[in-house]
C-alpha cells in the first residue's frame, strides 16, 4: 500500500488519458493520492479532482513563482483560496513557499523575494486560522524560508522533492513536526550526493513518498511523463537507502503519511 503524496494530475499532460493513469495507480498498490495546487486554476482543478474520485484529495495554493507571474493581483485571489482551503477534501495549504531559482536566467529580484515572503505568510497564516498541514516547496531560498517558518513553529510542514543539504537538514531534524518528501530525481542521483545522505541521515518516521507528476520520472522511467503508479520506485530507492525491506518502507511511509494529513487508512 502507498500514498503518492504530492501529483499534478491536472496539467494538460494528462488531458487524454487522465482517467486511465489514475485507474492504473489505484489497481496497483496506490491507495490515496493528493493533488496538488500550485496557482488559483490548478487548486480549483485540485478540488473538482476531490470531487469525482474518492480517493483523490486536494492541497490548494499559491506556488512562489506565481506571486512573480501575478505580481500584486495574487493577492486579491487570496481570499477565493481561502474559500477553495475550506471544502471537505482540501488536507493541506500547498504547495507553499520560496523559489529564488530562475529558469529563464532573469536574477529573481529583491521585489520579487519580498512579493513571495509576502505571499507564503498570507498562506501560512491562512494554514494557522483553518489547521491545516502545510506542503513546503523551497528552492535556493533554505534561510529565508527557515527564518519565516520560525513564527509558524505550531504549523505541521512537509519540504516536498526536499533537496537541501546536510547542515540545513540537520537544523529542520531538530522540529518533530517537520517532514520530507521524496520524489524520483533520488533514484537517479548520484552515490555520495547530499541528497542521499540527507535521505539516509533522516529517521525513517519522518520520510513520506511523491511523484510531482508529470514531473520526475524515476529511473527507469526517467525523461518521459511520471504518474502516480511510479510512486513505488521512490519507494524502492527509500528501502534500499535506509536498510528496509521494500514492504516495510511501503507501510512506514504510508503510516508517516497518513498521520501527517489525517487519512484515515
Amino acid at each position: 500500500m502507498l500514498i503518492d503524496t504530492h501529483t499534478h494530475l491536472d496539467d494538460k499532460q494528462f488531458d487524454k488519458d487522465r482517467d486511465e493513469v489514475i485507474a492504473r495507480a489505484f489497481a496497483n498498490g496506490v491507495k490515496k493520492i493528493i493533488n496538488v495546487g500550485a496557482g488559483l486554476g490548478s487548486s480549483r482543478r485540485s478540488v473538482e479532482l476531490a470531487e469525482k474520485y474518492e480517493n483523490i484529495f486536494a492541497a490548494v495554493g499559491f506556488h512562489p513563482h506565481y506571486f512573480n507571474k501575478y505580481g500584486e493581483s495574487s493577492f486579491g485571489k487570496i481570499a477565493e483560496l481561502r474559500e477553495l482551503a475550506r471544502h471537505k477534501k482540501v488536507i493541506a495549504v500547498g504547495e507553499i513557499g520560496l523559489d529564488y531559482f530562475s529558469h529563464n536566467e532573469k536574477k529573481i529580484g529583491e521585489k520579487e523575494k519580498e512579493s513571495q515572503k509576502a505571499g507564503f505568510i498570507s498562506q501560512l497564516d491562512l494554514a494557522r486560522k483553518l489547521n491545516l498541514p502545510v506542503i513546503i516547496h523551497c528552492r535556493d531560498a533554505y534561510d529565508d524560508c527557515y527564518e519565516i517558518m520560525q513564527k509558524y513553529v505550531d504549523l505541521k510542514f512537509v519540504f516536498h522533492c526536499y533537496g537541501g543539504n546536510m547542515e540545513f537538514t540537520k537544523k529542520l531534524l531538530w522540529y518533530k513536526n517537520i517532514h520530507f518528501s521524496f520524489t524520483g530525481n533520488i533514484t537517479y542521483a548520484k552515490a555520495g550526493s547530499e541528497i542521499i545522505e540527507a535521505i539516509k541521515k533522516i529517521p525513517m518516521n519522518k520520510i513520506i513518498l511523491e511523484t510531482d507528476c508529470p514531473y520526475l520520472a524515476p529511473t527507469p522511467m526517467r525523461g518521459k511523463r511520471n504518474e502516480p503508479l511510479l510512486v513505488r520506485y521512490i519507494g524502492k530507492k527509500i528501502a534500499e537507502l535506509k536498510n528496509f525491506s521494500e514492504d516495510d518502507a511501503s507501510r512506514i511511509t504510508t503510516k508517516n503519511a497518513s498521520r501527517f494529513f489525517g487519512f484515515v487508512l
